[in-house]
């Protein structure tokens, strides 16, 4: 009888310590880390499109970072796309910003 109560006993014990749980912080995926530009003349001529449709769009000068705003693509590419344009005729300097020629 005195085994009966000491495995009883046991069994409350191991109820009452409830493995603990635990908690994981999820965080919201980030753009850290950097992509290379490829600097081809497929993918100049890409951005070049994408500073144009984002020139166009706008009807207006626009700076370097607001072409990339609004092009969703970032400052090398928006310059690597200017250049191209730059060498074509199709967009000036105006004051700081570039504008359709």
């Amino acid at each position: 009888m005195a085994e009966k109560k000491a495995t009883k006993a046991a069994a409350t014990t191991k109820k009452a310590a409830a493995p603990k749980k635990e908690t994981v912080k999820k965080t919201a995926a980030t753009k850290t880390a950097k992509t290379a530009l490829v600097i081809n003349a497929e993918n100049a001529g890409f951005k070049a499109g994408d500073v144009y449709n984002a020139l166009a769009a706008a009807g207006k000068a626009l700076s370097v970072a607001e072409i990339a705003k609004a092009a969703k693509i970032n400052n090398e590419e928006v310059i690597l796309g200017a250049g191209w344009l730059l060498k074509e005729g199709k967009i000036k300097d105006a004051e700081g910003k570039i504008v359709l020629a």
